[in-house]
């Protein structure tokens, strides 16, 4: 089931709200705790009911394993469950991937096909792996079952992150917290803008975006201006979609009383790699730090080993959002970019003092966005050939051309643009000034506006803010009626795109 679908919007979530309600308010915070168990088992149940079978599994199996861990302290049932995770995520997401490739290798002529990845199956393993982890490291209060099936299965996160951890959730499902009118009307709020970002504005865009790498796809290369374009709509098809999804999964935990941790901050806004990695999924960035850069060793053995430690964490990263070379790639180039950065850094400190913030901050921003998109368009390609074709027509190497119509709308530019060999094609002319407005217009949005955790700063929980800067207080949310039109209207636009729905992309990892 989808937020942004009718079932959802006008079904399930109407319902569930209210039998919550009265349940905490007339019967306990237990039952009503409880209908949320099965109100999020059958959200995940409506896309396959099939792989229920296989949550359940593996909740109740990493449930009793995480007890004996925690009852007999031994580092054996730790590595257990931790791989019989591995080897679940293992046989279902990387499987294909490895089995084929090892045959093309060694020229054997048998492949095996391809299995239905289960939705969610990287966000709930690796937070059940986080919880075995701490376990172990004494860093867990043993919880009744009920209270860590919700944290496992609770459906505003469970699909698409946030990767929560169990000290941020666990003690809010012991705790009987009352929720006000005006909690209820920031969670309304923040749920509408995210679902605007992802009805308007990414499935806006991505009608540019995928023309362009399905030509790339098939072997046809577009112009420089067209694999440009076509890798910026990504791009912000990409930010809206997701953004749109993490304000929409903070709006619904806030509906029930539950803060969500922040998952994404402007992260088109850094200066460089290390920031965009502290805003971008940032609770995959926490995971990945945690429990696998730390347990390589993080930054202790000196500079070459933290650099191999920081990069297999990125490449590792790369796999974890999908079994494919082009997600080594984009985890491998991240690698790369984080390691120059930090190197570069360390350099600056000791020999480039006198370059000030301001005087480079326009610079860095651009190489650091540049950066992004190059490693977008591997993360987007279907095949290292389409990705490597766009790269190329983004490079020129393809050739420069305009549409006809604007090449003649800029004449007085003639000269130059037969000395820069620019050529023109007829037609494409209104998909172009589409694209690029779109791209602009988003662009704007993601650089100069705040984002919607500043606009609610004041009205939120500490867990969910924590890390969020403060905005002019003109610019913050109030109870207010120019604000309930503003998220009104946002709502009824977003509602009326919904015969065009379309899946969030992060529901492919």
């Amino acid at each position: 089931m989808l937020f942004n679908s009718v079932e959802f919007l006008f079904f399930f979530l109407p319902l569930t709200l209210l039998l919550y309600h009265l349940l905490r308010h007339h019967v306990s915070v237990q039952s009503a705790l409880f209908l949320l168990i099965i109100a999020s088992l059958f959200f995940y149940a409506w896309w396959q009911p099939t792989y229920l079978i296989l949550l359940a599994v593996s909740v109740v199996t990493n449930f009793y394993i995480a007890k004996a861990i925690y009852h007999f302290r031994k580092n054996w049932l730790t590595v257990l469950g931790v791989c019989l995770n591995l080897a679940v995520i293992g046989y279902y997401k990387y499987s294909v991937f490895f089995v084929n490739n090892l045959a093309m290798l060694s020229g054997a002529d048998w492949q095996i096909e391809q299995i239905l990845l289960p939705l969610a199956i990287s966000f709930f393993t690796f937070q059940q792996i986080a919880y075995l982890i701490d376990v172990q490291r004494q860093k867990v209060i043993e919880p009744s079952f009920a209270n860590y099936v919700l944290f496992v299965c609770f459906f505003p996160q469970l699909i698409a992150g946030p990767i929560v951890h169990h000290s941020e959730m666990m003690p809010q499902f012991r705790q009987q917290v009352a929720i006000s009118s005006r909690h209820f009307a920031v969670g309304l709020s923040i749920f509408s803008i995210g679902l605007f970002k992802k009805t308007v504005l990414a499935d806006g865009i991505a009608v540019y975006a995928n023309p362009v790498f399905q030509q790339a796809e098939q072997g046809i290369a577009p112009d420089f201006f067209t694999a440009w374009g076509g890798a910026l709509a990504y791009t912000f098809q990409l930010y809206f979609d997701f953004s749109g999804y993490s304000d929409m999964a903070i709006g619904l935990a806030l509906l029930f009383g539950i803060a969500l941790p922040l998952n994404f901050n402007s992260p088109y806004k850094a200066l460089n790699i290390v920031d965009f990695w502290r805003r971008w999924h940032i609770t995959l960035s926490r995971f990945l730090r945690d429990y696998l850069y730390i347990s390589l060793g993080g930054n202790r053995f000196g500079f070459i080993r933290r650099y191999s430690n920081l990069f297999i964490t990125m490449v590792l990263g790369g796999l974890w959002h999908g079994a494919g070379w082009n997600f080594l790639i984009w985890g491998a180039l991240h690698g790369s970019y984080l390691v120059v950065n930090h190197s570069f850094s360390h350099i600056r400190q000791r020999y480039l003092v006198f370059i000030k913030d301001g005087w480079f901050a326009p610079l860095a921003w651009s190489l650091t966005f540049i950066a992004v998109v190059v490693g977008w368009v591997f993360f987007r390609a279907p095949s290292l050939d389409g990705a490597l074709l766009m790269l190329s027509a983004m490079s020129g190497a393809e050739g420069i051309s305009l549409p006809a119509g604007i090449v003649a709308q800029l004449g007085f530019l003639s000269p130059l643009l037969q000395w820069l060999n620019v050529g023109s094609y007829l037609g494409g002319g209104m998909v172009f000034i589409e694209t690029w407005l779109w791209i602009i217009a988003l662009l704007s949005i993601s650089l100069f506006l705040p984002n919607v955790l500043q606009l609610f700063y004041q009205q939120l929980p500490e867990q969910t803010r924590k890390g969020v800067s403060v905005t002019d207080a003109a610019l913050q949310w109030r109870p207010s009626a120019t604000w309930a039109l503003v998220i009104s209207l946002l709502f009824i636009v977003a509602v009326s795109t919904l015969g065009r729905v379309s899946e969030f992309l992060y529901f492919n990892f």
